[in-house]
């Protein structure tokens, strides 16, 4: 699956992913009361809402970029019809032949940690019959319980061919008060970098690893020096736009062939009809505002990037 990122990326000359996270004051109010109509104020209600918003904004900027990444806490405050909308979004992301990024952040030991990889990137067998429960093509992990933690997802990440991005410096204010920890003289992140470069080792693709890891866009001198400690692990950068992150500060997340990250932007895209660079778009057309803001990003990193070289 790393492969096929690399080369979803290569073909869209676009580094990012769009972080589906809506909630429902993202949405307008043409979606929410048609789906209201529909299904009452109910959580029914507004996982259609969720829905229908998620299709105008993939129909919109599917040809222009290589990966989604849905963030799943959005969907599962609204229950059980919450999560059919992240399944109907996966699956339609698929439709779309875009990468769906699971942003799960999940992490346990043994059996939870296995069921939950089985869940999202795996298969589970029903007497005689096998089901893709999720079928994310890569999620985030948290890797605070350490290898017996990350193991079961690594094993299913090779078997099934898919892909993880494990926490290793948030994009959070209050990150620091763990991860900047200095354990032996250098901070706890650095120690997380190394280990991921030692998971990712064993699950290589042709250049990079299906173990990649999450760098925080808001700290670009950590990125540089974690770049150095995992070449080969592709990097998931969230915190560009709406938390500060600009493309001038990503060029050292990536390597010297212009691959190794790929930058995610959530609100700064799904809701930028509600910013003033694209008002103009009205809440009529969220969705070709949404495609305004991923090409203005594309433009941003891509001449970051040039300059850079």
């Amino acid at each position: 699956m790393i492969d096929r990122l690399v080369e979803k990326i290569q073909k869209t000359h676009a580094p990012i992913v769009v972080g589906l996270d809506p909630m429902l004051g993202y949405i307008p109010e043409q979606i929410t009361k048609k789906a209201f109509a529909e299904y009452g104020e109910t959580l029914e209600g507004a996982a259609e809402a969720i829905w229908q918003f998620n299709k105008e904004i993939v129909d919109h900027t599917y040809d222009l970029i290589p990966a989604v990444k849905p963030q799943i806490a959005m969907y599962e405050q609204f229950g059980i019809p919450g999560l059919m909308a992240f399944k109907k979004t996966v699956d339609y992301c698929h439709e779309k032949n875009l990468v769906v990024i699971g942003d799960i952040k999940r992490g346990d030991i043994g059996s939870t940690s296995a069921a939950y990889a089985t869940g999202h990137i795996g298969n589970i067998q029903v007497g005689n019959k096998t089901y893709t429960p999720f079928g994310e093509d890569f999620v985030t992990v948290n890797p605070y319980l350490g290898t017996d933690g990350v193991k079961p997802f690594v094993d299913v990440c090779k078997e099934e061919k898919k892909g993880l991005f494990i926490l290793v410096k948030t994009s959070n204010p209050s990150s620091g008060e763990f991860q900047d920890r200095l354990i032996d003289g250098r901070p706890l992140y650095e120690w997380v970098g190394e280990k991921v470069a030692q998971w990712g080792a064993d699950c290589m693709g042709r250049d990079y690893s299906a173990i990649g890891a999450v760098v925080g866009a808001t700290y670009p001198e950590m990125g540089k020096v974690l770049r150095k400690i995992m070449p080969k692990s592709f990097i998931l950068v969230p915190g560009y736009g709406a938390q500060g992150g600009k493309g001038a500060d990503l060029v050292h997340f990536f390597n010297e062939d212009g691959l190794g990250a790929i930058v995610n932007s959530s609100r700064g895209i799904i809701a930028a009809y509600k910013q003033e660079d694209y008002a103009k778009f009205g809440a009529e057309h969220f969705a070709e505002a949404s495609r305004a803001a991923v090409e203005a990003m594309i433009e941003d990193i891509g001449s970051a990037l040039e300059r850079n070289r």
